[in-house]
């Protein structure tokens, strides 16, 4: 199964055009959208996820025409939004089974059935009689794959997910996304690019509502590939390399500025030719000047 979305327009009444002319083809598995916040990356999974409507394009999952079949969408989507609200008086157990039968999970006991094995899918299990508000931010994060995993979805959401986690919590939910993944269209929409690095094998990086790259990590790190120089400067010198060079990232390191310029030569004394990785890609993107084909 695809999900194939061409064309897709959407300027809010504001004035701000979210989303202008976006084309993606998106296959099973994990698929990472990369963008700061504000590129337009929420509006186009509210879009998907049957939320808002576009002005203008298309969406198509599979057979199923997303903008006219949206009841169909709702069945095949497992969405899990940026902000998640839980009932805080309300135990995990209890609440995932209400949802259920929002779901169309009817039947008691394959209800609670599939509940039981999603709280033991997510590792919530031994807390699903503990009320959700005393949950830690990765518990509820992992409670809400379990919402978003009921009645087996086609095609599940992330928005970015892993915000505010604690490092042994993200690396949990990465874990339990990349195994979800195998099966699934999964899309995570983050600003993180670490989570695309070690999850995807497939990728866009999007910005002011416009695709600015689409392929696999591995070909976007081909298309820097011996055009990445390093130099380390003191603090008074980095607004003079500025107006020289096309700078895609500086980090202070022992607090002392580490530049990355974008170059297919060197730039000139004191850089270092460096292995981009896909921060220097995601960078190149956003801030520089977009890498050439490799």
């Amino acid at each position: 199964m695809q999900l194939v979305i061409e064309n897709l327009n959407k300027t809010y009444s504001n004035g701000v055009q979210a989303l202008k002319n976006i084309s993606l083809t998106i296959d099973q598995g994990m698929f990472g959208l990369l963008g700061p916040n504000g590129a337009g990356k929420s509006s186009l999974m509210r879009t998907i996820a049957t939320l808002q409507e576009p002005d203008s394009g298309s969406i198509q999952l599979g057979t199923i025409n997303v903008l006219t079949q949206k009841d169909e969408v709702r069945k095949a989507l497992g969405y899990l939004p940026q902000e998640f609200g839980v009932y805080p008086k309300v135990d995990a157990e209890t609440l995932l089974s209400h949802l259920a039968v929002l779901k169309g999970i009817t039947d008691k006991k394959e209800r609670n059935e599939t509940v039981k094995a999603l709280l033991q899918k997510t590792n919530l299990y031994e807390a699903r009689k503990k009320n959700l508000g005393g949950y830690s931010g990765g518990m509820k994060q992992r409670f809400g794959i379990a919402q978003a995993l009921l009645a087996n979805p086609k095609l599940i959401i992330v928005d970015e997910p892993t915000a505010g986690l604690d490092p042994a919590e993200r690396n949990r939910f990465l874990n339990l996304l990349s195994e979800i993944g195998e099966n699934t269209i999964v899309i995570l929409s983050t600003h993180i690019v670490d989570d695309v690095k070690e999850l995807c094998s497939d990728m866009a990086i999007i910005n002011k509502g416009q695709v600015l790259y689409k392929g696999s990590p591995t070909q976007a790190l081909a298309q820097i590939r011996g055009r990445v120089w390093e130099i380390r400067v003191p603090k008074a010198e980095v607004e003079v390399l500025r107006a020289q060079f096309n700078i895609i990232s500086e980090k202070l390191v022992g607090g002392t500025p580490v530049l990355h310029v974008l170059a297919d030569t060197e730039p000139g004394e004191g850089f270092v030719a460096v292995d981009g990785d896909l921060e220097d890609v995601y960078f190149s993107h956003i801030f520089g000047t977009a890498p050439v084909e490799a």
